[in-house]
């Protein structure tokens, strides 16, 4: 049976424009957008009409970098994909992208049915999945192809990591190449982990085993040549780049300098890295424990750096790298060993308030926080213009956010599956109100009315941000 809902009086935002209009769902898809007043929009009836007046329309967010269940240091990440996609949908986000995993040893089919398994019939939203690639050999190079042709076009290799995820630059060269050839877009956690290793050891060592000392072992210096040497590789493979979690101001410097040079590189950051800083490792009492992520947090003089990256286009997403573990018998865990705290942080339902705040605050523009938060990570992963947009054929992922409503950030009030916030008692200014996920309401006026298996698993296509 058709249905039609009629989102009218709203503000609606995209990457592209903002205009007083009205917007016309049918079928689970954006029929139509008018301005408010139009003789189109005045004749337009619905079986259900949703008053947005003095409220922002917009799409839904788009997180392209999630680890729902995660296998980390001897744990699993404390959210599923039922609590994670749901705590997604409360803070505005409609469509994740998961990493599947492969194993040592394993296949990346392997890896990839185990992820399939996990999500199916669980999701409150759309996801998608990236593979991670952590064992690259004449086998899994060749399921790389077969993945692209099955939707999963993106590959996520490490250079950190020694013993569990890491490459080397022959293996990481020769994903590149495959790439190159098959169109995949190979993503980058860049730090060099085998110097890290080192320095964690004597730290270790000399008795430094507090949060804080994550940070300092953890070099901006090893993420800067890192990204330096994964840009050098990706130009002789012929392949384009997309370097995840930036946190530094040296790292994102190699990223301008090579789109100085026309080099299809792309970079990520993520709230944590603009809103935080090691003085939240550096919290007494093992609190630190906390903000234990890699790339780490960074002294907060980095933060401006990243601002001003994303204003300039030198990083062209935020995603969350949402991976949360408890403080309570998860964190704890690196008791007395910094380097066993399990890598982490809780934020898929934070991210969209965060940078709506940032709007608020002058970083940036509501049109950019559309368009790092829905529209290029839509582009950037082959997802666009069924998601990250309001126009004719979308996706009915909509998002109707009052920019005025005030908000405190805790974990009393979070949905998201895990005993603390990394933004516990933030004060922020702007709220979602009401969530469509392809046209069915799953947040009504701060109330969750989804279910697990709405969420569909969505194919994607080649990365459409080059060129």
């Amino acid at each position: 049976m058709s249905t039609r809902t009629l989102i009218q009086g709203g503000l609606v935002i995209t990457a592209a424009d903002e205009t007083h209009a009205d917007v016309l769902i049918e079928d689970g898809r954006i029929a139509a957008v008018a301005a408010h007043a139009s003789t189109v929009a005045q004749g337009w009836t619905a079986d259900r009409v949703i008053d947005a007046t003095d409220r922002y329309v917009i799409p839904g967010g788009v997180d392209a970098h999630t680890h729902m269940e995660l296998p980390f240091g001897g744990t699993f990440a404390s959210d599923t994909f039922e609590t994670g996609t749901r705590a997604a949908a409360w803070g505005g986000t409609t469509t994740i992208v998961d990493f599947a995993v492969q194993s040592q040893g394993q296949a990346l089919r392997a890896g990839l049915d185990a992820w399939y398994a996990k999500a199916d019939g669980q999701c409150a939203i759309d996801y998608g999945f990236h593979m991670i690639l952590s064992d690259v050999n004449e086998g899994s190079l060749k399921e790389m192809d077969r993945l692209v042709e099955e939707g999963i076009t993106s590959f996520k290799l490490f250079m950190a990591y020694p013993g569990v995820f890491y490459s080397d630059d022959g293996q990481i060269l020769r994903a590149m190449q495959r790439a190159e050839s098959n169109g995949g877009l190979i993503m980058m956690h860049a730090e060099n982990g085998i110097a890290i290793d080192v320095l964690v050891e004597q730290a270790l060592a000399r008795g430094e085993s507090d949060p804080r000392y994550h940070g300092e072992v953890r070099k901006a210096l090893l993420e800067a040549e890192a990204t330096h040497r994964a840009i050098q590789l990706a130009r002789v493979a012929g392949a384009p780049l997309y370097v995840v979690h930036v946190s530094a101001e040296e790292a994102l410097a190699e990223l301008a300098t090579a789109r100085d040079k026309g080099l299809p590189v792309f970079g990520e950051t993520c709230p944590q890295y603009l809103f935080l800083s090691t003085d939240n490792l550096a919290e007494p009492d093992f609190e630190g424990a906390k903000y234990v992520c890699s790339t780490p947090l960074r002294p907060r003089e980095h933060q401006a750096a990243l601002w001003r990256g994303l204003r300039t286009n030198d990083l062209q997403v935020v995603s969350t790298d949402h991976c949360p573990f408890c403080f309570t018998g998860q964190k704890e865990l690196g008791r007395g060993d910094f380097s066993k705290i399990p890598n982490g942080l809780p934020g898929v339902e934070n991210r969209m308030d965060l940078l709506h705040q940032a709007v608020v605050d002058g970083h940036i523009t509501r049109r950019r926080w559309i368009e790092i938060a829905c529209a290029t990570p839509a582009r950037m992963f082959g997802l666009y213009p069924k998601k990250g947009t309001l126009a004719p054929g979308a996706d009915a992922d909509v998002v109707i956010y009052d920019p005025h409503a005030e908000q405190i950030v805790s974990a009393e009030t979070h949905h998201m599956n895990v005993d603390y916030s990394a933004y516990e008692g933030k004060r922020l200014t702007g709220q979602v109100q009401t969530v469509l996920s392809r046209g069915e309401l799953v947040i009504d006026q701060r109330k969750f009315t989804g279910r697990a298996g709405h969420g569909s698993y969505v194919p994607r296509a080649t990365c459409q941000y080059l060129g």
